[in-house]
């Protein structure tokens, strides 16, 4: 795991330039550092060592050095490529992963892509073409960001390390803003930081003399079968996930895994046949998964490394886990992860965590909604539309205002994935403008199109595995591991899960009963019914406690009513939305945490300019490793 940047052209102190940008980013490879330049292109590397820890120094070059690799991931079935590669007469320096790549570049060109298996973000300077190519995995595990500047291109794993260019000058860009509010996380190709995108998921580039192209090789459409075998397919499920365990269990040095009290990371907890688990819970009863953990971990042999995160501690925190992201993330349970992965860092560089599951098996609560809504959505739609405007005027939320509301839409209009935080017209109410493309709905409306003849809740499946996994779930994986030099690996997310997912049908994944239901059973073979079945809660965070103690709803307060706060919003709507939380008039815990969460990045990146974790700093934690 490691981070890479880089850039295009001849400026004035490019070395210094590339210097402070990796420094920026020594949290994602504090063992080392590599740097490539010639008259066309600077390209540096930080290095998390974790596969041929002796031979896998990077930048990288091919044996008569036209092409030259930077990478950042894992590639987990590199050994039988490599054998491959070997067979077709490459000669390999090293037993790195990296070397497989930029052989295998040779070899196939983009078509290599379609055979790795594993999380990747990487760069390839083809002198003899003066040419890069770029690609992210499939389901985005690796972050890639690029930009064009002044005819030049540059790239980073971390937007932070982009902002040292000295051409690049920072502008909000505030149709993210707008669309963040819903989302409740950066969903445009470009950032929050004007004319700085991300490469999107399953997605390579080619930048050639100031031409840039980007091309799609992996979308994860789903293709159920009308009918299975059950027993088949809850052994062929079982066999694949063990199959890609023990694929990301490959490394140098100790896997460990984290540990909530869910069926995915127990299942994980399982087999992963490691030695140590992580768990962290608040301190409120109700918020604590740290029991479960210590009591499976007992039963499996293994030691469990806990942690009570107190309210202050997570307080003090949010500021700097907003600077990690690099861009606004509201999911509160972001600073739950970066209290386990700072705990896991103390001991081990690598950890399992079972993202990508709810989304691949149907594991969301929310996707039960369709089979909910069936009986309701066989009245004409014109009367299902005059109940859900009349019930919208009564105050409050009495019992089945919202399953009214909700009905009259269809999954189309209702679901943008699985946060939808404001509405437009709320938008319009707390925000001082609106940009051309307001409409949340219309940038999942061509996923959509894709899946027109899947059922519903593979519908919502598909636009979860589309934004909200890799804008969301993997993102905060990736940046909060990565902030404590952790490198983060997500079994469910691997190739041969996915060939075995994307043909089971609806019925074996969400029943009117349960969600995740054939995985569930293949979980049973290891797990008590109880661990099998139990609720889905993630990291829960008790953010709608805390808004109603006097503490915390005065701190929000400050920031709503601060001047960074008038340049985007209507203060006087934000206070409003506290007020009628606090006095439990509303639930608006949500809304809240999302312009808060915004209000403390803007500060990090704006007005204190990033300070959070200062350049010297992260030569500190360089020069202590």
């Amino acid at each position: 795991m490691c981070g890479i940047c880089g850039f295009t052209g001849m400026i004035d102190q490019r070395e210094q330039v590339l210097d402070r940008m990796m420094t920026r980013i020594i949290h994602r490879g504090p063992d080392g550092a590599g740097v490539y330049k010639d008259d066309r292109i600077i390209m540096g590397h930080r290095r998390l060592s974790i596969i041929d820890l002796e031979g896998g120094d990077q930048p990288m070059k091919n044996e008569d050095g036209s092409l030259i690799i930077t990478f950042n991931g894992e590639i987990y079935n590199y050994r039988e490529l490599r054998e491959e590669l070997l067979a077709a007469g490459h000669v390999f320096a090293s037993q790195s992963d990296t070397e497989v790549l930029l052989h295998g570049y040779e070899e196939w060109q983009e078509a290599l892509l379609d055979r790795l298996r594993g999380m990747f973000a990487f760069v390839i300077w083809d002198k003899n073409r003066n040419e890069l190519f770029g690609a992210r995995d499939m389901f985005g595990i690796k972050p890639f960001y690029y930009a064009e500047t002044e005819g030049q291109f540059l790239y980073g794993s971390e937007i932070k390390s982009m902002l040292e260019y000295p051409a690049y000058e920072r502008q909000v860009n505030t149709e993210a803003l707008e669309q963040y509010l819903s989302f409740e996380y950066s969903v445009l190709p470009e950032t929050f930081f004007k004319g700085i995108f991300r490469l999107l998921p399953g997605h390579y580039l080619r930048w050639q003399e100031g031409r840039l192209t980007i091309s799609r090789y992996f979308d994860p459409m789903l293709m159920p079968e009308k009918t299975v075998d059950h027993e088949k397919l809850i052994d062929e499920i079982d066999r694949t996930l063990q199959e890609s365990i023990r694929y990301h269990m490959v490394s140098d040095v100790e896997v460990a895994s984290l540990l909530s009290s869910g069926v995915d990371s127990s299942y994980v907890a399982c087999h992963f046949g490691g030695g140590r688990t992580y768990t962290v819970g608040f301190d409120y009863e109700t918020y604590n998964e740290i029991p479960y953990a210590e009591k499976l971990s007992a039963r499996l042999g293994v030691k469990n490394r806990s942690k009570v995160i107190s309210t202050e501690e997570y307080w003090e925190a949010l500021s700097r886990i907003q600077y990690f992201m690099d861009e606004p993330l509201a999911d509160a349970s972001a600073s739950a992860l970066y209290f386990v992965d700072r705990e896991a860092a103390k001991e081990v560089k690598v950890i399992l965590s079972g993202e990508g599951s709810d989304e691949l098996f149907g594991g969301y609560v929310i996707y039960h909604e369709p089979m909910s809504l069936a009986k309701y959505e066989a009245l004409p739609g014109g009367l299902r539309k005059a109940l859900a405007a009349g019930v919208k005027k009564l105050p409050g939320h009495p019992k089945g205002k919202g399953f009214l509301m909700r009905g009259a839409k269809s999954v189309e209009e209702r679901f943008i994935g699985n946060a939808n935080v404001f509405t437009t017209e709320q938008r319009r109410q707390v925000l001082k403008y609106t940009t051309p493309h307001a409409d949340p709905a219309g940038l999942t409306a061509p996923c959509y199109a894709k899946v027109s003849h899947l059922q519903d809740t593979e519908k919502m499946q598909y636009i979860d595995l589309n934004f909200w996994l890799p804008g969301d779930i993997l993102l905060k994986a990736d940046k909060m591991s990565m902030a404590h030099s952790l490198e983060s690996r997500v079994p469910f997310l691997d190739r041969g899960v996915y060939e075995c997912a994307r043909k089971i049908p609806l019925y074996e994944k969400v029943t009117d009963q349960n969600t995740k239901v054939c995985f569930r059973e293949a979980a049973h073979r290891y797990l008590s019914q109880e661990q099998a079945e139990k609720k889905k809660l993630g990291f829960p965070v008790p953010i709608r406690i805390w808004l109603r103690q006097d503490k915390y709803y005065n701190i929000v307060k400050t920031a709503f009513t601060s001047p960074e706060a008038e340049q985007f919003f209507h203060t006087e709507a934000l206070v409003k939305l506290l007020d009628e939380h606090k006095a439990g008039k509303e639930d608006y815990a949500r809304h809240i945490w999302v312009v808060y969460m915004f209000l403390l990045w803007y500060r990090e990146y704006f007005v204190d300019g990033g300070c959070s974790v200062t350049l010297e700093e992260e030569r500190a934690r360089d020069r202590a490793v």
